[in-house]
């Protein structure tokens, strides 16, 4: 029988991947000069931040402040920190750099580590918890955190943190708007893992590529710790770059690569002469954080020859559907890991199949979800049983298919409308590589239709032309009333659709 998914579970995970084969890569860095480390090497190093830990007084639910970008010494702060049983805390700096001090009130970590050249001086002056630099794993560097890593002797030294303990503190991007902070025990985070790995069907022998920011969970989850668990290889970059995309994939024979519909968007407008056929490792790309048209999806597979399976997941619960490549069906996100018990619901109770309603989960009994308030406590949102904010439905073969966010339904006239929908059916349109629909005020219908379209460069804009596709092509309550076409769409930090945004456009122009 497995253990219980406490700090011994991931020390497990890495010591069964190092027993089997401690020369193999673990993780390598792809704009670092392709350092590498291996599984002998992580093993190590975690157990000596196990001991440095240890003795710096560190137990469970002690919170290690993590400010760093996409670096092998951040994945080793990361797996030490929860190996050895305390809190680990990582925060997207760039993303959240106006909200330091709030967070850090609010977290009151025990140890904030941090890399150089954030331009963090004024901001950890003002911390009194220890600080201390990374520095480098390599190269230790006197009076930094990976100098007294080396010093300290491996050790096997944990809390006695369990399941229901603090495994990982994470925060959503946030620019006027307080960061919310996502509160995960061990049990919901490491619980997660083995599931995704089967819904994505990886394999000891995937090397698995990834650019997105590791303060993430989805890259912590399927980037770090899927590897981990199967024993493969994580290729690392710092960012994405179209450029080197194709590049990386080829040098480091990658056979799974993480994306999401903005990267994949900026690979089809790009001048990448790429072919599955030059890249004979590859499996399949995956997206997620938002919904990938069909369109784009179909024109990305036909362009490149590459498979793509989206996935589905929040930082709450983690992965909830995946499907590997091979097996992908276009507009979905594959199948619902089972331990989740996905359910559609309405009001009334669950819907059958092939009915349209909100997405909940609720895979573990009187389950909390939980978040750390403005004033540092952690609250519970809710218990149980979760409305995700997704409106979907699942088919007869058990696929899940999303239509939308629930608060981005339009509703004229008491109707419901999905404006991904009529996104899609915009997409078709051969000179659009964006399309965006929004509800706006109506004084008869309550809202309407408007859809925003960034044209193809060099392609030329009929407005009337458009329109009268949607009035041919769609039923006449969801097609558009205005097209309004403009150089880009605005995005949230992340790189999602910020409807909103451009809801507020509307009103400021209208």
């Amino acid at each position: 029988m497995p253990p219980e998914p406490g700090p011994n579970l991931l020390r497990d995970w890495i010591a069964r991947a190092a027993a089997r084969d401690p020369g193999k890569q673990c993780i390598v860095s792809a704009d670092d000069g392709g350092r590498t480390v291996t599984y002998g090497q992580v093993r190590d190093v975690t157990d000596r931040i196990a001991a440095l830990l240890r003795a710096r007084g560190l137990g469970r639910n002690d919170r290690v402040a993590l400010l760093a970008n996409n670096c092998i010494e951040h994945l080793f702060v990361y797996f030490g920190v929860m190996g050895y049983g305390a809190t680990i805390c990582t925060v997207h700096v760039e993303m959240n750099r106006n909200q330091l001090d709030n967070i850090f009130e609010r977290l009151a970590p025990k140890l904030v580590l941090y890399q150089d050249g954030l331009g963090l001086d004024d901001l950890l002056a003002t911390v009194s918890a220890p600080k201390l630099r990374l520095g480098r794993h390599d190269a230790p560097e006197a009076d930094t955190f990976f100098a007294e890593v080396a010093r300290a002797a491996p050790s096997d030294a944990t809390t006695d943190a369990g399941p229901d303990d603090d495994a990982v503190i994470l925060f959503t991007s946030g620019t006027s708007a307080r960061p919310k902070g996502v509160v995960l025990d061990y049990r919901e985070h490491l619980s997660n893992i083995d599931p995704a790995a089967d819904g994505f069907g990886i394999t000891t022998d995937d090397r698995l590529y990834d650019f997105r920011s590791f303060n993430w969970a989805s890259a912590q989850l399927l980037g770090a710790l899927v590897p981990i668990n199967r024993g493969g290889t994580l290729v690392m970059a710092k960012r994405f770059s179209a450029s080197r995309f194709f590049a990386h994939l080829r040098e480091h024979r990658v056979t799974v690569a993480a994306g999401n519909p903005t990267t994949i968007n900026f690979l089809l407008n790009s001048e990448q002469s790429a072919h599955r056929d030059t890249l004979p490792a590859l499996r399949f790309l995956t997206s997620s954080s938002a919904p990938l048209t069909v369109e784009e999806w179909q024109r990305f597979e036909t362009r490149y020859g590459i498979p793509i399976a989206q996935g589905y997941g929040q930082s709450e619960a983690g992965w909830i559907a995946a499907i590997p490549g091979e097996l992908r069906r276009h507009g979905t996100v594959g199948r619902p890991l089972a331990y989740h018990d996905v359910a559609i619901v309405s009001d009334e109770g669950r819907l059958p199949a092939g009915e349209i309603g909100q997405v909940e989960i609720g895979g573990f009994p009187d389950h909390a979800y939980r978040y750390l308030a403005e004033d540092g406590r952690v609250t519970v949102s809710c218990r149980g049983r979760m409305l995700t904010g997704d409106l979907g439905l699942i088919d007869q073969d058990g696929f899940l298919r999303l239509t939308g966010r629930a608060k981005d339904l339009i509703i004229r006239g008491g109707v419901n409308i999905s404006p991904t929908e009529i996104d899609s059916f915009l997409m078709r349109r051969p000179e659009l590589i964006e399309a965006a629909t929004v509800g706006v005020p109506d004084a008869v219908y309550g809202e309407e239709v408007v859809s925003y379209v960034v044209a193809r460069p060099g392609a030329s804009i009929d407005e009337a032309a458009l329109l009268r596709y949607c009035g041919d092509g769609l039923p006449a309550f969801k097609a558009p009333k205005r097209i309004v076409l403009c150089a880009s769409l605005p995005k949230t930090e992340r790189g999602k659709l910020d409807r909103r945004a451009l809801a507020e456009r509307w009103a400021r122009q209208a």
